[in-house]
């Protein structure tokens, strides 16, 4: 069995604090569906603690599942200026990553509810230092946003590099739940009449616009992100 089978078949909701305590029915136990919403998500949110105080920011991220660490590795990158991220290195955090896939219109207010698919996952950020990862983690990043672009870019310089915090996050310890489908009313409500339903959600590509100095026609990689 490869590495890629391993990872995808080690259990989701691995210790008690990522083990969901409520809406267990939502629960995903496949790793391998958590992996594919990774795939498609562009957006996590990570939540650290910075002084005095939690804080919980957007940023770009990637995932390798046949990462040095544990189940796979989660990477994270930006400025070494960041407070968040020096505030991340070696400390435990939790990484949230939520697809929007409808809106749910129920007949109470009680029952309106939204269509998702949302994995979490916890644990110690790492400082990747090793020259090779790095750069295999910060092309990831780029490749997760337009797959194959990196390939396409000059290498990047070393005040770049220096100017760049990666970190890693075992995918070991992660869980995820999703929603689908119509409202859940209470029968006496639906006896009574009145429209239920749901509303699907989609992220939609639009075309891509040139800036001012661009030449020569779109790059393949970026004109199939519209396919």
């Amino acid at each position: 069995m490869n590495e890629t089978a391993v990872t995808a078949a080690a259990p989701l909701e691995p210790t008690a604090r990522t083990r969901a305590s409520r809406g267990r029915h939502r629960v995903v136990t496949d790793r391998a569906r958590m992996l594919a919403l990774l795939r498609d998500a562009q957006v996590a949110h990570v939540g650290v603690t910075v002084g005095d105080h939690p804080v919980v920011l957007p940023t770009a991220f990637a995932v390798d599942p046949d990462g040095p660490d544990r189940d796979g590795s989660l990477y994270l990158h930006g400025s070494v200026a960041a407070g968040w991220l020096g505030a991340a290195r070696g400390a435990q955090v939790c990484v949230t990553v939520t697809e929007l896939d409808g809106l749910v219109v129920g007949r109470s207010a009680f029952h309106h509810s939204m269509n998702y698919r949302c994995a979490v996952v916890i644990g110690a950020a790492r400082v990747v230092d090793d020259p090779a990862e790095r750069q295999r983690a910060l092309d990831l990043v780029v490749d997760h946003m337009v797959p194959g672009r990196a390939a396409t870019l000059r290498p990047s310089t070393r005040k770049e590099l220096a100017a760049t915090v990666v970190l890693a996050v075992p995918l070991h310890e992660a869980s995820m739940k999703e929603r689908q489908g119509a409202p859940v009313d209470d029968p006496a409500d639906v006896a009574a009449g009145g429209w239920g339903g749901h509303v699907p959600v989609r992220r939609v590509v639009g075309a891509p616009v040139a800036d001012a100095d661009a030449v020569g026609p779109v790059p393949d990689e970026v004109a199939r992100l519209r396919a």
